[in-house]
């Protein structure tokens, strides 16, 4: 398992596990991260990682990244 953070551009993974504490696991839930479900890492910009999960694009931090494993 390797945190999202260490992803290359353009690939796509599966989501493992999510690290963190309870409220941290819940927003990134909400945002649509889900273990078992496919995230795509579309770029890495100013210290943000975009990935395109669900179908939406979002742009998550560097330290929220490195609690999702994939």
């Amino acid at each position: 398992m390797l945190p999202l953070s260490c992803a290359d551009a353009g690939s796509v993974n599966v989501i493992k596990k999510i690290g963190g504490k309870p409220e941290v696991r819940k927003h990134l839930e909400n945002l649509g991260f889900i273990v078992g479900d496919t995230v795509s890492v579309i770029t890495e910009q100013n210290g943000n990682i975009i990935v395109k999960v669900k179908e939406t694009r979002v742009a998550v931090s560097k330290e929220m990244a490195m609690k999702i494993y994939i």
